[in-house]
């Protein structure tokens, strides 16, 4: 099966940088025909053979779908990325989760999946979130350097997880430890 994913955790959710997107660039929620656009993203730029109806069973998964809670980012009237804040929605949470942050390949780099990763933590904050968590691969630089810019710290919950976050902050030039 191989080892866990890396999880990263941001101990409570004030201080959250302000959404910084491109011009031309607007972040909405999910609507109606998002479907297709959401599954080309996530299969893209995370992997896998995601279908509308795998998205809609992860929507029944996390009860009470609340559309707000899936994002997207749109340049001109193309879907250029998108995340989600994951949540049970209308309960009290204590920790949200920054879930299937994705963005188009010929539009990385411009600073689109922090605006994604930033405007997720504000939606969890909005709707009663404490803290947030997410879980990653470690060949997810350029991820990993977004989220610890926005103040996720490392999670060891595997034995694994010690050797593999040193040698990301090994790869990434990052002087933190990791204990």
């Amino acid at each position: 099966m191989g080892e866990p994913q890396l999880e990263m955790a941001r101990s409570d959710l004030e201080g959250i940088p302000d959404v910084v997107l491109p011009a031309g660039c607007t972040i909405r929620a999910y609507g109606p025909g998002d479907e297709l656009a959401w599954c080309r993203l996530v299969n893209e730029g995370i992997g896998g053979d995601y279908t509308p109806e795998k998205l809609y069973a992860e929507m029944g998964g996390a009860a009470d779908f609340d559309p707000l809670d899936l994002l997207f980012v749109v340049r001109g009237e193309e879907v250029v990325g998108t995340s989600w804040a994951l949540r049970q929605a209308g309960s009290p949470i204590e920790q949200g989760i920054v879930h299937m942050v994705a963005v188009a390949p010929e539009h990385r780099g411009g600073g689109l999946g922090r605006a994604l990763v930033v405007a997720v933590l504000h939606r969890l904050r909005e709707v009663g979130a404490r803290s947030a968590g997410l879980k990653t691969d470690d060949f997810r630089l350029a991820a990993i350097r977004i989220y610890l810019e926005v103040g996720f710290r490392p999670v060891l919950s595997h034995e694994s997880h010690l050797g593999r976050w040193r040698a990301v902050y090994q790869e990434l030039s990052v002087e933190e430890e990791v204990e």
